[in-house]
């Protein structure tokens, strides 16, 4: 069942320039005839460069912002029209503004949210001990919010987004500034909610490893118009991003000769050779066995960031 649903949604911004004494006004579109579904405990990353119509999108997903055409349904009502009652089914996190409050201890932010949902003491007590557990936050519950490091506070700010237990949480950048293990936390700790109480997440991100490590789902969306809707392999494979062959030779040797395969770098006996997605490494790896004193090899996949710049190098819309 979806639980979001967009149909030919658009969202226009009327811009005033000045040349000299004389002002023109033009219309730019951020979101241009949009539509896509999202299904109950979906994980989607949402994805695109700075100024693609991402923000534009989530903050009409939310209702701050109210379409110039088109329709949107959220959990099943208009998000402009029932901004009060939506904002109950849904969490909001921004990775670079915090809905905590800043003075307050953190458990004091966790108990105003717990009057401002009216959810039940029952049920937030037991959502807390869980979050508080999952998200390793038992030492900071005494701490003012001003006080946290930037991977304390956003582990606050997920867990106060999640705590009146939303049907839809969006996920503005949410590991932005963090470190190796605070990004690896809060990764697992997203997948765990949305296995257990089907939470469906939109991810709006620019570390794609995010992107790898929680979503089924990616769509790309770029000056306004979805460019891609699918798999993170149909991705992959819809822009024919070249395979990497990695191969250690015994010795260094001048650039490998085989058919099929280009080598695009020598490192010493290191040689990186690119071939099709569509071609089979196996006779590639049989030439170069026969021929030359392999000692070891590799196979590298192409990088979502490299398949990626692909798309908006060439933004015609695909899906996989």
């Amino acid at each position: 069942m979806s639980v979001i649903q967009l149909e030919n949604v658009s969202r226009a911004f009327t811009v005033t320039s000045r040349t000299g004494l004389r002002r023109t006004k033009r219309e730019v579109r951020a979101v241009d005839n949009l539509s896509f579904t999202v299904g109950r405990g979906e994980v989607v990353g949402y994805i695109g460069p700075n100024g693609a119509g991402k923000s534009t999108t989530i903050k009409m997903l939310t209702g701050i912002l109210v379409p110039s055409g088109g329709s949107i349904r959220v959990a099943g009502v208009d998000p402009s029209r029932n901004r009060m009652k939506l904002a109950k089914r849904i969490g909001v996190v921004f990775g670079q503004r915090t809905t905590l409050w800043w003075d307050l201890p953190l458990k004091d932010s966790f108990a105003v949210l717990q009057k401002m949902y009216g959810v039940s003491r029952a049920r937030h007590a037991e959502n807390l001990a869980t979050f508080v557990e999952l998200l390793d936050l038992g030492d900071l519950l005494d701490v003012p919010v001003r006080q946290l490091s930037l991977g304390q506070r956003m582990r606050g700010d997920i867990a106060a987004a999640l705590l009146h237990d939303p049907e839809i949480v969006y996920l503005d950048e949410p590991t932005i500034g963090l470190d190796i293990i605070s990004k690896a936390r809060l990764r697992e700790f997203l997948a765990q909610v949305n296995k257990d109480r089907q939470t469906t997440i939109i991810l709006t991100t620019h570390d794609l490893d995010d992107i790898e490590a929680l979503c089924s789902r990616v769509m790309v969306i770029d000056h306004g118009h979805k460019v891609y809707d699918g798999t993170l392999t149909g991705l992959r494979s819809s822009q024919s991003a070249p395979r990497t062959l990695v191969v250690d030779l015994a010795a260094s040797l001048p650039p490998i000769t085989i058919d099929g395969a280009t080598v695009t770098k020598v490192d010493g006996p290191r040689q990186y050779l690119t071939f099709p997605t569509t071609t089979s490494a196996a006779p590639l790896v049989a030439q170069i066995a026969a021929t030359y004193p392999l000692q070891d090899l590799t196979i590298a996949e192409p990088t979502i960031e490299s398949v990626i710049a692909r798309i908006y190098a060439n933004p015609a819309p695909v899906t996989d």
